[in-house]
């Protein structure tokens, strides 16, 4: 293709609304334009890099025996609530009614929709085990679209669905796909970690993400240099770093002691000179309708999908001030877990074996001191807060490490949550009815180009690994007046789309130095200069991401570009 035909709009400038570096370098690099809140055009060069990654996704998922499908984007309302969702997903899910007053919504997933599918045509055991996919847009009402192509109303997933009739055969499915994500994802050049992850509002017993580090990310994950232990957040787990000081010993009664105007544990650990380790955090939630107290050490934060999991209660809230007070005759900051009797109390584990600690005295501008679990108050015991970095590895005991990240792709083994729910049955070699056990499967389709942005970028621009890059090389002659480089530029140009490379010819009438940094910016991999050494007959192979430079003959660059 020939630069001077094509649609780039570069900018010079990083736009003022881009705060990330995928962001910033997809609009000044001319791949996206923004047309509402996260609602995106994709341009020339952006499709032809989306293109490229989903063959690399349809490839693989055709090797490893899935069959490709298109499903509808609008669904009916009535199949989400039949799985239980339509009211679980809230305010994420675009709603609408069509001219008749049907309710219907956008498709955020499919797993509703194929289920429906293999409800209506698979009856028997021989027709599984059985892998479904698609490469489709899929829709979320995201109350704060940010960070580009990273949080969006609208974006493109690979959804994929296995159906089989056991336990072993659901795991042979998601080894496969985790072994095939795995391919995918080194195919696009990325740097990427496995790690545990909690299932959400999908359901199921277990669940990957495949993870990018990245400062653009908004996901959190706790990984060990150890032993490669590595899991999102939200599922986590750890031995808590020791306390700063040791609890006091013997047994003690509870004393009341005054705290005016201390509220935070920073401020009550002020005004005791005793740190936060020695503290008891009381949360006041309500789940199900109903209140729960939750205890936490004084420098711990609760893990909200722990505590909803713990609560059986995804949509649990904090308590209002006035409910508060109703409840315990205090104001939040002066609440403990003694003499509390109308509720329900967990405490997180890290709070076991511990003695005469400070809590909140049930009074205003009141605390105690010398409270101990199991003496003064009895709690539920769960594991409800977050990893802390520097929390020991309950695998090899090494300290754990927290990375920012961007979520790339997620697995999740969803067991008879929708087959269940909705009606699907197949018979067995018996003759008897069964119900088939389901896995789910995604992979972001922007978030791949995106996260290999956010990996490799400089001042310049974008630095694409060749797999995913909109050209593999972009053939740049330094002087348009020049006829000799203008017909070598097309010779090397024609052989390399002969060898079946994508190549770029810049025949723009520009500066060389306009023409280098534009090829830089949207971040082509190899540049072949043709100039001033054509006299002697050669050329000037760059490789973007190194800056190396490689003299090499004009008969022979293109064949040692394919060779690369």
């Amino acid at each position: 293709m020939l630069w001077s035909k094509l649609f780039i709009p570069t900018l010079r400038e990083n736009p003022a609304e881009a705060e990330v570096a995928s962001h910033q370098l997809l609009l000044r690099a001319g791949y996206i334009r923004q047309l509402s809140a996260g609602i995106y055009s994709y341009l020339f060069l952006a499709q032809r890099s989306l293109l490229k990654i989903q063959q690399i996704v349809r490839e693989e998922m055709d090797a490893m025996g899935a069959q490709e499908m298109f499903l509808p984007a609008l669904h009916p309302a009535e199949v989400w609530q039949e799985s239980g969702r339509w009211d679980i997903m809230g305010d994420n899910m675009f709603r609408l009614k069509d001219r008749f007053q049907r309710d219907l919504c956008l498709g955020m997933t499919h797993e509703e929709i194929m289920t429906v599918l293999a409800r209506g045509e698979v009856r028997s055991y021989k027709q599984l085990p059985q892998i479904w996919y698609q490469i489709q847009t899929k829709f979320r009402d995201e109350p704060r679209p940010k960070s580009g192509l990273l949080r969006v109303r609208q974006f493109l997933m690979k959804d994929s669905y296995s159906f089989d009739i056991d336990q072993a055969g659901l795991d042979a499915a998601y080894e496969k796909h985790y072994q095939t994500y795995c391919r995918i994802f080194d195919r696009c050049g990325l740097e990427y970690t496995a790690v545990e992850a909690h299932s959400g509002a999908m359901g199921g017993s277990q669940s990957h993400e495949f993870m990018v580090a990245s400062e653009a990310g908004e996901d959190f994950v706790a990984v060990c240099k150890g032993c490669g232990y590595a899991a999102n957040l939200d599922k986590a787990v750890s031995q808590p770093s020791l306390p700063q000081t040791e609890d006091p010993g013997g047994i003690l009664e509870p004393e009341v002691f005054h705290t005016p105007g201390r509220k935070t544990i920073a401020e009550v650990a002020e005004f005791t000179k005793l740190p936060a380790t020695s503290q008891m955090k009381s949360l006041v939630l309500v789940a199900d309708g109903k209140p729960v107290l939750v205890l936490l050490r004084g420098d711990h934060q609760l893990s909200e999908t722990k505590f909803a999991a713990v609560a059986g209660d995804p949509e649990f809230r904090t308590a209002h001030p006035e409910e508060i007070r109703g409840w315990f005759g205090a104001e939040a900051g002066s609440l403990g877990p003694v003499g509390v009797k109308n509720m329900p109390i967990l405490a997180d584990r890290a709070l076991a074996g511990r003695h005469n600690m400070i809590a909140g005295a049930n009074r205003d501008d009141h605390h105690l001191r010398h409270v101990t679990l199991g003496e003064d108050f009895q709690a539920e015991l769960h594991d409800l807060r977050q990893v802390a970095a520097g929390d020991e590895c309950t695998h090899c005991g090494r300290p754990l490490e927290i990375r920012k990240t961007v979520e790339i792709g997620h697995i999740f083994k969803l067991g008879y949550k929708y087959s269940e729910s909705m009606g699907l049955r197949v018979l067995n070699a018996d003759g008897q009815e069964i119900t088939p056990i389901m896995g789910s499967y995604g992979i972001g389709i922007e978030r791949i180009l995106c996260a290999a942005i956010e990996l490799y970028h400089d001042k310049d621009g974008m630095v694409l690994p060749p797999s995913v890059a909109p050209f593999y090389v972009v053939v740049t002659p330094a002087n348009n007046s020049d006829a000799a480089q203008m017909e070598a530029a097309r010779t090397i140009y024609q052989n390399c789309l002969g060898l079946g490379l994508d190549a770029l010819l810049d025949d723009r009438d520009e500066r060389p130095g306009v023409k280098f940094k534009d090829a830089d910016l949207i971040g082509v991999p190899y540049r072949i200069t043709v100039g001033k050494k054509l006299g002697s007959g050669m050329v000037e192979l760059v490789e973007r991401r190194s800056r190396k430079i490689t003299d090499v003959a004009v008969g022979q660059v293109a064949a040692a570009l394919k060779d690369l």
